[in-house]
């Protein structure tokens, strides 16, 4: 059996790169340890600095594939700049690496990670280990995309068993340097963990890689909180051994001691812990400088920490005392500079800014007066743009009779530099008209009147979260219709289904959260469109799918923010995965399934469930943007089989539940979180009326117009 390291340093770099000292002082010292047959005892430890591309590319080839033996152990370090494409895809840097006019990556001046997953697929060891010191380094593990969150399995990306991937950051997040430190902060403390033996944890003289990455880890987070360092195992990875630690060391069992208490007093001592690790140094027979030095080493973390919030204090008194109020942006930079908790900065912030606040707050109530003068200029706007056109009668056959509800928006407040930021919300009453249609046995379909208008479809370039799918923004001129109240829920598609065949076969009962009065769910677009033509069959009137204009019109209700309730969202008002906020808003509950229709407050027009709980299908084709979108609010239709979802759902994130987002599937596609709910489009004959009169299209193009008959 052989141990064999490769060991990569990159510390300079092409125009556009930072150049990284520490890099090539990180592969000294791991391979220090390393090659040292009291530690890691390593049979050969090859060190590349600075190397060209095609040399690199070549010295991990042959790690993994020249004269391997199953028993061999492989273990591949890098240290240097990690970099993402747009897609996610991970490159190791080389010194060759740079990057274009638009400031992306040209990838063949780096080594792609799919290359070195395909190398050690195809190595014949069993034990591969691989440590990155670099920026995005878990992106490598994941073999996906920087943005996929989730579970991550490695065995189906990197394939075999005994595998260890050990990374100084997570897949969106950079590694930093320390100042005050020769090498990397992981770099620094995998080092120390070997040489003084700290991280064998169970103390049976050997290190495995999950006991070096948790020592290394631990430290990190010390003394910089906002790095993370992760570790994934395949099968038997995390019990490969790089190093031995000596058994019994009096000078080891003193530190574990030190660690311990120093870890549950944050890098202070009380005198009760100082008495106790007097006694402990006499029972080890250290002397009081080895002590000391051991003590000085545990405790550097805490101090380099400390060091930086008063770095903080002080920057932030110099920049209040120059200039206030100033960019809040720079200030959270500062702090993620520093990797300071939001916790260990509260106390700072209100003693620097409590002087200043008194002067500040005249400002700001003179702000306040400016803001609101500014918001009845926007709803004013908003008004005009969003005017209404009369809602022509539809037909005598439909009676319409008023409906009284209750609405909610959500008003962000908030103090300078985030400092008490409060959600204020409001309620107001609306009158809306709709019609009920009779399905069966006393079930109904509540159809609410959405009366015509225009509208701005898609989202600003300043909303957080949007996709380049939502542009660009353009004005949409949509005629009346009627949408369903709430989206079809499972007793009313139990009844339609049981309606006579016109194209496909229904299942009566497909859901998989169970409930009369929940939407259904687990039907595909082709399922909602035979859903579709054999009610309009019973009733004699148009029921189809909504255009993604006529849905995204709909959900806003003249409002132009991100939901319909305004800035942000928070799980009273809608079903989401409440572990993740949008903007301002708070960590809620994640309810994990689908909710009864109408649970939660409605939008101005009358419509419940449009923010989560079920993505709903529309009549368009899947199209990248809006460069060539329609105007008059009618579907787009071509040739491809995907189809847009609207809405999010009780599985996604708030961010997916914005008014502009949209989603595309497969149109036979079946998931638990996708649903619809139906329109009734205007006969025809008062579109056309309302034609002549508008001077405009009606509406319903040709392609609409064929669904529909």
């Amino acid at each position: 059996m052989a141990r064999v390291a490769l060991l990569i340093g990159v510390s300079e770099y092409e125009p556009g790169l930072n150049p990284l000292p520490s890099a090539v002082k990180d592969v000294e010292a791991i391979r220090r340890v390393l090659v040292n047959p009291d530690m890691g005892g390593f049979d050969e430890a090859e060190v590349l600095k600075n190397p060209l591309r095609q040399e690199m590319e070549d010295k991990i080839y042959e790690l993994y594939t020249l004269n391997r033996n199953q028993d061999d152990v492989l273990l591949l370090y890098f240290s240097g700049h990690g970099i993402t494409d747009s897609g996610g895809e991970f490159y190791f840097s080389t010194r060759q690496s740079r990057k274009d006019q638009q400031g992306k990556l040209v990838p063949t001046s780096a080594v792609a990670a799919r290359e070195v997953h395909r190398w050690m697929n195809t190595s014949k060891s069993k034990q591969l280990v691989v440590i990155l010191d670099c920026c995005f380094g878990a992106a490598f593990a994941k073999g996906l995309t920087a943005k996929d969150s989730g579970t991550i399995n490695l065995e189906q990306h990197l394939g075999g068993e005994g595998r260890a991937i050990l990374t100084a950051s997570t897949s969106t997040q950079y590694a930093f340097e320390q100042e005050g430190l020769e090498l990397s902060i992981y770099t620094q403390y995998l080092v120390e963990g070997i040489e003084k033996g700290a991280a064998d944890q169970d103390g049976n003289g050997l290190i495995s890689v999950d006991e070096l990455h948790g020592y290394a880890s631990s430290k990190v987070r010390e003394v910089s909180p906002t790095m993370t360092p992760e570790f994934y195992p395949v099968k038997q990875g995390y019990r490969i051994f790089l190093a031995k630690s000596p058994k019994d060391d009096p000078k080891l069992n003193y530190r574990k001691e030190v660690e311990t208490r120093a870890k549950s007093n944050k890098g202070k001592f009380s005198i009760f812990a100082s008495e106790m690790l007097e006694s402990k140094r006499i029972d080890c027979g250290l002397s009081e400088d080895e002590a000391k030095a051991i003590r000085e080493e545990v405790l550097q973390p805490y101090w380099e920490y400390e060091r930086k919030r008063v770095r903080y204090e002080e920057a932030l008194t110099v920049a209040v005392n120059e200039e206030y109020p100033f960019n809040e942006e720079e200030l959270e930079e500062y702090q993620q500079y520093l990797g300071l908790r939001d916790e260990d900065i509260t106390s700072i912030k209100q003693r620097v800014l409590a002087p200043k606040q008194a002067e500040y707050e005249h400002q700001q109530q003179e702000r306040a007066e400016a803001e609101k003068r500014q918001a009845e200029l926007k709803k004013k706007q908003e008004r005009e743009l969003s005017k209404t056109v009369s809602q022509p009668p539809f037909s005598p056959d439909i009676q319409t009779q008023p409906f009284e509800f209750e609405t909610t928006t959500i008003n962000v407040k908030s103090g300078l530099f985030g400092l008490g930021k409060t959600c204020e919300i409001n309620r107001s009453c609306k009158r809306v008209e709709f019609f009920s249609e009779n399905l069966a046995n006393d079930v109904v379909l509540e159809m609410v009147a959405i009366p015509g208008g225009n509208f701005l479809m898609g989202s600003p370039k300043n909303e957080p979260e949007r996709s380049n799918s939502e542009s660009p923004r353009h004005t949409v001129t949509v005629q009346p219709f009627f949408m369903g109240k709430y989206p079809v829920t499972q007793r009313q598609w139990a009844i339609v289904a049981t309606l006579k065949k016109v194209n496909i076969d229904l299942n009566p009962d497909p859901s998989h959260f169970k409930g009369a009065n929940r939407p259904v769910e687990r039907v595909s677009w082709d399922d909602a469109i035979e859903f579709c033509a054999r009610l309009s069959k019973k009733t004699g009137k148009t029921y189809r799918l909504p255009s993604e204009a006529e849905w995204e019109y709909a959900c806003r209700a003249g409002t132009t923010t991100p939901f319909y309730f305004g800035e942000t969202i928070t799980t009273e008002l809608a079903n989401y995965d409440g572990n993740y906020t949008y903007g301002s808003g708070a960590k809620g509950e994640y309810r994990e399934q689908t909710t009864d229709v109408g649970k939660f407050s409605p939008n101005a027009f009358g419509l419940f469930d449009m923010h989560g709980n079920i993505w709903e299908w529309c009549q368009d084709s899947w199209h990248e943007n809006y460069n060539e979108a329609l105007t008059d609010g009618s579907a787009f239709i071509n040739d491809n089989v995907e189809r847009l979802l609207r809405g999010g759902s009780w599985d996604f994130n708030p961010g997916y539940c914005r008014s502009a987002f949209t989603v595309r599937r497969a149109r036979d596609d079946k998931y638990d979180s996708v649903g619809f709910r139906v329109v009734v489009a205007a006969p025809l004959s008062t579109l056309l009326l309302s034609e002549q009169m508008n001077g405009n299209s009606s509406g319903v193009p040709k392609k609409s117009l064929d669904l529909l008959q």
